[in-house]
Order: structure tokens, then sequence, then C-alpha cells
């Protein structure tokens, strides 16, 4: 007589897409939440592991706020006025959680070069665990850039205009769209053959979404076909979103059109990753 154990697992060990339960009884839900945090922590563990990786991921925002802070900020001005600086830190922050993105491209195109996609595929664990861990893990990375920022930003000068709760909800905004772009990553990350060319693809897509856009400077000095392009697309958006909820001023409409974005990549962009997954390991 076929047991219940059996029953839920396939002969490689591999949960049955239509199991209902785990082999020890606990529901198909438990097992996933369970398997996803086992590879969000094999993912932080890799991260403390390699010090490096957390360093150069926060330089390189650092650098970009030093920069435009004292090299370039005496030449621009901040649009509607006010300090430059509290201008220029909503674009700091999104520019930094969608480079940082990259690293899940580049990370599951290492797994998989090293074929350790494919091991996990041979465990009896939620499929679904792989790729929502890989991003929840790379999330938890964005929140402790996001933090060292904003510390750097009061060093520098950088002040909360709309009070802590407005400028928590900028932040929520960044992660949602950090979260977003990581599973956009991930697409490429699994359609790569190995990690350098995951940079590679990222790249020249990110490079032009973050530099014509609102970031630095406002968008009013930009030719007309170019101005509408940088506001409407996402990390111009988003920007936008997450300036008017830190600086103040109306928050309805660009917040709207930032979570729909939002929305939009994570419909698009992880079932690609799903699918993309099941076809590469």
């Amino acid at each position: 007589m076929t047991t219940t154990a059996q029953t839920t697992t396939t002969r490689t060990g591999v949960p049955a897409d239509n199991a209902p339960t785990r082999p020890d009884g606990g529901s198909r839900l438990g097992w996933a939440i369970a398997d996803t945090f086992t590879v969000v922590r094999r993912n932080l563990i890799v991260y403390t592991r390699i010090p490096e990786f957390l360093f150069f991921s926060t330089v390189q925002p650092i650098m970009f706020v030093l920069l435009f802070r004292y090299v370039f900020g005496g030449a621009i001005r901040a649009p509607g006025g006010g300090p430059y600086v509290d201008y220029l830190m909503a674009g700091i922050f999104v520019q930094s959680v969608a480079f940082g993105s990259i690293s899940t491209a580049v990370g599951l195109a290492e797994d998989l070069q090293k074929g350790l996609l494919e091991r996990f595929r041979a465990l009896p664990m939620a499929r679904s665990a792989v790729l929502t861990g890989r991003t929840t893990a790379d999330l938890c990375r964005n929140i402790f850039v996001v933090g060292v920022i904003t510390g750097v930003g009061y060093l520098v000068g950088f002040r909360i205009g709309a009070g802590v709760p407005a400028f928590l909800a900028g932040v929520l905004m960044i992660l949602l769209f950090a979260y977003a772009m990581s599973w956009g990553f991930a697409v490429i990350g699994l359609s790569a053959p190995n990690s350098e060319t995951a940079q590679v693809m990222a790249f020249p897509i990110l490079f032009p979404l973050v530099f014509a856009s609102p970031a630095f400077v406002g968008v009013n000095t930009l030719p007309g076909w170019l101005r509408a392009f940088a506001t409407h697309q996402p990390i111009g958006v988003v920007i936008t979103a997450t300036r008017a909820l830190m600086e103040g001023g109306p928050t309805a409409t660009p917040v709207l059109q930032a979570l729909l974005w939002c929305a939009g990549l994570l419909i698009v962009f992880a079932p690609l990753a799903v699918r993309q997954y099941r076809r590469r390991a």
C-alpha cells in the first residue's frame, strides 16, 4: 500500500506540484515558507563570509553622495529651491537599490554555473523557495545599504522634511521597488551563462534608466523627448514618489504611479523568472 509520504513526493524526492502536504504532515505553504527562510539564511551567511561584497555595495552610493554633495552640489540648484542635498538623497536611495539589485542576477548566474540550482531541485524542498529566498536575501542587503546611506546623508546635511512617518513610507517604497527589480534581474541571471555575463547584460539596461531620470537634476532642463522618458520610466517615477514622501508635497499621484510600476514589474518578471528557473535548473 502506498504511504502518505510517498504520495507527496516524486521519485527524486522533489515535492509534487499537487501534493497537499509535506512528508511530515505540514502544509505546502508552511513548507515553502520554511524552505524560503533556509535559502535566505544561506545567502545571508554567504554575504557575511564575503565582507568585501557588503563593503563595495555601500562604497559606491557613499561616493555618489560625497561627489554630488561637495563637487557638483555648488553648481546644481534643486528645482523649487531648498537644499540640494535634500533633493539629492531620494535619487541616491533609489539609484543604490537599483544597482544593488544586479546582485540577484550575478548570484543566480553564479549558483547556476556551479550547479547549485540543480542540487536544490534534487532536494525535497519547495521550488519557489530558491528564487524567493534569493530575492528576499537581497532585500535584506538593501535594507542595510539604505541604513548606511541614511547615516551618511545626515552627516553631510540631509534632513527629513516631511517627518519620520513620511520618511519611513519613502523607505518602504524604495524597498518594494528594489524587490520588484530583483525579480527582473533574476530573469537575466537565469538566462546568462555565467556571473560576468549577467553583470554585463544588466548594466546597459539599468544605466540609462538611472541617469536619464530626476535622480540628480530636475527634468525641466532636458529635451522634450528625453524629459518624457525620464518622467515616466520606472526609476524616474519611483524617485519622484520617494522625494514627495521625504521632502513633502503632493504624494497621491506619484505614489500611485510608483506602486503600479512595482506591481507591474512583479506581475511580469516573477512568472518569467520561475519559468526560466524550471528550464535552466
